[in-house]
């Protein structure tokens, strides 16, 4: 059976992204979208580094900013 972790993003104001694991204790941040991803993926390896294999990974936005 194939595990997946979710991990939730939040932009912040200034334009950043901040993301955290739901289930997990796995946390990143960076500027663009494209270095997020990255981050992540780096992140939820790191955690599981002593596992055979790391879980899938779902992000979830929480709520992404815009200007008004």
């Amino acid at each position: 059976m194939e595990s997946t972790i979710v991990v939730e993003v939040t932009q912040e104001e200034d334009g950043g992204f901040i993301a955290e694991g739901l289930t997990e204790n796995i946390f990143t941040q960076a500027d663009t979208w494209a270095e997020l991803k990255e981050n992540v993926i780096e992140a939820v390896k790191g955690y599981y580094f002593d596992q055979p294999l790391a879980p899938n990974i779902k992000l979830h936005s929480k709520e992404l900013y815009s200007e008004p």
